[in-house]
């Protein structure tokens, strides 16, 4: 984000003071963002965001004279403030220039609107993917244009004037085209010839004026071949590409509230590879204790009955990448949402196909879903589900493409995602 302060430079102000101001407007700024990622829907997070920010927090602060004052003077203290303590605005509103609130606490506002480019810089600021790699993909090309020279034909508005200019003046010179210089000194001798009264000397002068009029005539400055335009060819790169897979336990355990904070999860995590790579495939894997691909629709909505496998969701994502994205062409990202349940027997094929799985993937992100205000994360409170239990052992071990976060409450989406993805995250939250 770049804030651009275009106001006219006032006396008496700094340059120093000037960007100390410009950092205080920024931090309002990402606050402003900060209230309205917490207002709006997680659906809306791409859309352009009108972002209001309070008057007080952009002014600069003045030394105002006294009204009737004589002299310039400073007050000292009261005794009940100290340096660097803030002043309580007067009870009753009424400030100059502005209306107060009820409460004396109103503050005028002013509003603008961020784009979407705009509000996302500021939404992903402090966020990085961890050990981020573009891979290249070698079967899914991009088409772009590159400068492959010049050419004698084109558009006009592809005209290269350096290069005409430049070839223009070597066939000048080369062809000897009289100059200005050449003229002014020709058109000199013709009038010392006429002023000197030698009818001689005038001829030879009219006659060498001829033949630089002549030549400058002959030898246009510039000349059609002389013309240049900027050559473009469109050549065919490696895309940078990337794959999400999405691993959701569909049981009857798993409540409308958890999916829906597995589902705000999966959009974040969407959205931010999108802003990190070319193209993002999204695969949507469901279980209980079978698991298939599904389409988006069934993957949030479709409820099944019957106990819970996680190791069959691993497997079903091991097929798939196998079959379609080689870790040689993709960047692959696992983000995986359960209420922690699991069948004890299945825990040595979770760390076995785990074993497979991290080698080949950028981030494996695991969040527990919970049970919104009373947060129950396994059988009772203070317990560690099966699933969190074989997943800390995992990451305990060394295996930092692992990350583990616990979520109860939509208004910490945010809060988890961004834990999840900052610039040095940590594996485990207990």
């Amino acid at each position: 984000m770049m804030i651009v302060d275009r106001r006219p430079n006032p006396q008496g102000k700094s340059l120093p003071n000037r960007q100390r101001f410009l950092v205080r407007v920024k931090a309002q700024v990402r606050r402003a963002v900060a209230d309205s990622i917490d207002r709006r829907r997680i659906s809306d997070v791409g859309a352009d965001e009108e972002v209001k920010v309070r008057v007080a927090g952009t002014g600069e602060p003045a030394f105002r004279g006294a009204a009737g004052a004589d002299g310039d003077y400073v007050l000292p203290g009261t005794g009940t403030l100290n340096r660097g303590d803030t002043i309580p605005k007067p009870q009753g509103g009424g400030g100059r220039g502005r209306d107060g609130a009820d409460s004396g606490d109103g503050e005028d506002s002013f509003e603008f609107t961020l784009t979407r480019e705009e509000f996302l810089d500021c939404f992903f600021e402090e966020l990085e993917l961890p050990r981020l790699t573009r891979t290249e993909l070698g079967e899914a090309m991009l088409s772009k244009p590159r400068r492959a020279g010049f050419s004698i034909s084109g558009q006009p508005t592809a005209l290269d004037v350096r290069r005409t200019m430049r070839n223009s003046l070597a066939r000048r010179v080369a062809l000897r085209r009289p100059d200005r210089e050449d003229l002014a000194n020709v058109e000199r001798e013709v009038a010392d010839a006429v002023a000197a009264g030698d009818d001689a000397r005038l001829a030879a002068a009219r006659n060498a004026l001829d033949l630089v009029l002549r030549r400058i005539a002959r030898i246009p400055f510039i000349d059609p071949i002389d013309v240049r335009y900027a050559r473009h060819e469109r050549v065919r790169l490696p895309a940078s590409d990337a794959v999400m897979f999405c691993l959701m336990d569909v049981s009857g355990s798993m409540t409308e509230h958890m999916k829906g904070l597995a589902k705000r999860f999966f959009m974040l995590l969407h959205l931010f590879l999108e802003r990190k790579y070319d193209r993002v495939h999204v695969v949507f894997i469901r279980h209980t204790e079978r698991a298939q691909e599904v389409d988006e629709e069934t993957f949030f909505r479709s409820r099944e009955t019957g106990g819970t496998v996680v190791s069959s969701a691993l497997a079903e994502m091991l097929r798939v990448q196998a079959e379609r994205f080689p870790p040689g062409a993709f960047n692959i990202y696992v983000a995986q949402a359960s209420d922690g349940d699991n069948m004890h027997a299945d825990a040595s094929a979770v760390v076995a196909l785990m074993a497979r799985i991290l080698p080949l993937v950028r981030y494996f992100a695991y969040v527990e879903t919970g049970q919104g205000e009373d947060e129950r994360f396994g059988a009772a409170p203070g317990m560690e589900t099966a699933l969190w239990s074989t997943y800390r052992a995992i990451a305990e071990a060394g295996e930092r493409q692992l990350a583990m976060r616990r979520l109860a409450e939509l208004r910490d989406v945010w809060g988890v995602f961004a834990e999840l993805f900052r610039k040095d995250p940590v594996g485990v939250v207990p």
